[in-house]
């Protein structure tokens, strides 16, 4: 960050920095950042001038938030929330994200790391196999338009309703995996030709699918509630989204509300915030559409989570249940939702929390961060300090330090694979080039992450993972 900017950031309580709502005359609220000080003087200008425009949105309350992870992304940045007012403020695609949904999902085995390393090389091939990977691959799951029609309102639900997932796993998935209000009528034929092919897959990007050992147990009472026992027991991690269904909802709502600002008298800083009011009738046709596609993407991770259990059973010959391979939880990372917080009204008040590329923290639920493929995850669970400070809200994992490009320059996919299998860590990769995106270097250090959640009590630790094999898209 400028040092003239840093300098300007005042520390507002334990691992919060402010910027006052004075720095800019047509900020309406504060930006406050979650970090440590290590992590503010790194933080990415551009993610802080996003910040800033987001503080001058209508009906935007109490502050404009950054994460610990926090960079540049479109709109909002990435590791932005914000919290709007029914009556007066909007609802931004820019402050949801394209990804519509994209999330972690954590499952559990009673496996420990010496039963899986012997057949790590076979289990990651195996899993590659299932679950589709790369740009444009179409699933094993064949849809009819009426099929996607009831998972946009089902969600992972749908899943479940058709053997792709055992009942239980609803009460582990955020808000049991559907999202109300989904209105499949707001969804354009484009998206659902681009969507109707791709439940079950992972796509491109940053998402992944790992096979991880516990390293370290912080909190041992609350690991084992979750079902994390022992150091060395395996689990899986899968990080996906809505694919390019969510990604045209997106993109044809951002058209839609940028033609329609004039009408609603609403000034932007920035096109990428284009918006509508949240009670318009094109803002409640873009969260119908919204929600269509998050639960879209619920079920895709949850239709990939039948996948994994099958991989599982066939590679170590045992049934699924025997293997345990309960889900911890779920949660999303690119969402907006209504929910009941504190603002300055005396009672709670029910607001639209946008979440771009930040994870939903309530006391007592899990939260997943993911770190790069090189370092390794973290399970943590929500504090109270996250109620009082960003809405419920916390980091979603590490956070670029370095555009895709510019890692591509520093590092070969293809020799990056063989350094890796040379630490022990297996990885397929649908794009060589996809994988030298995603080294470890173009990312902040998880570690310290972890610490700036956790000294601010918006979330705390309970266990730390490292990866044994994984799945690039």
């Amino acid at each position: 960050m400028k040092r003239e900017l840093l300098g300007k950031f005042k520390k507002k309580n334990k691992g919060v920095w402010q910027l006052a709502k004075t720095y800019q005359k047509r900020m309406r609220v504060p930006v406050k950042i979650v970090a440590t000080s290590k992590l503010l003087k790194e933080m990415d200008d551009g993610a802080v001038e996003q910040a800033i425009n987001v503080a001058q949105l209508p009906g935007i309350i109490k502050a404009s938030l950054m994460m610990p992870d926090a960079h540049w992304g479109y709109g909002f940045p990435v590791g932005g929330v914000a919290a709007f007012d029914l009556k007066t403020g909007v609802i931004s695609p820019g402050g949801i994200g394209f990804d519509i949904n994209c999330g972690m999902r954590l499952l559990v085995t009673n496996l420990t790391e010496a039963e899986v390393v012997p057949q790590i090389e076979k289990l990651v091939d195996k899993l590659f196999e299932a679950v589709p990977s790369g740009v444009g691959q179409g699933g094993a799951v064949r849809l009819s338009a009426a099929n996607l029609k009831e998972i946009m309102v089902k969600g992972a639900g749908w899943a479940v309703e058709n053997d792709l997932g055992w009942p239980w796993d609803l009460k582990n998935i955020e808000e049991g995996g559907v999202i109300d209000n989904a209105d499949p009528e707001t969804v354009s034929e484009r998206a659902i030709k681009r969507g109707i092919n791709q439940l079950g897959t992972l796509g491109a990007g940053n998402h992944y699918l790992e096979v991880q050992k516990i390293e370290t147990i912080f909190d041992e009472k609350v690991a084992e509630k979750m079902g994390l026992k022992n150091k060395g027991q395996v689990c899986v991690m899968i990080h996906c989204g809505s694919r390019g269904f969510g990604h045209q909802i997106a993109s044809d709502y951002l058209q839609i509300f940028d033609a329609v600002m004039r009408k609603y008298a609403i000034d932007v800083s920035d096109r990428q915030l284009a918006c509508a009011p949240i009670d318009s009738p094109e803002g409640k046709r873009y969260f119908g559409a919204m929600a269509a596609a998050a639960n879209f993407a619920f079920c895709n991770r949850q239709v990939i989570t039948h996948k994994v259990r099958q991989v599982f059973a066939n590679v170590f010959g045992e049934s699924v249940e025997s293997l345990r391979m309960d889900l911890v939880y779920d949660v999303a990372h690119n969402i907006a939702k209504f929910e009941k917080h504190k603002t300055d009204k005396a009672e709670k008040t029910t607001v639209l929390v946008h979440r771009k590329g930040a994870t939903r923290s309530f006391p007592d639920q899990p939260v997943i961060i993911g770190g790069s493929m090189e370092t390794g995850s973290f399970l943590l669970v929500g504090a109270k300090g996250a109620m009082e400070k960003t809405f419920g809200s916390t980091a979603h994992g590490s956070g670029r330090t370095m555009s895709r490009a510019q890692a591509k320059k520093i590092v070969q996919g293809q020799k990056l694979q063989q350094k890796m299998k040379a630490r022990g860590i297996y990885v397929k990769t649908a794009s060589y080039s996809g994988l030298a995106e995603e080294a470890g270097f173009a990312y902040k250090n998880i570690d310290e992450v972890v610490k700036a959640v956790s000294k601010a009590d918006i979330s705390q630790p309970v266990a730390r993972l490292t990866p044994l094999g994984n799945i690039k898209g």
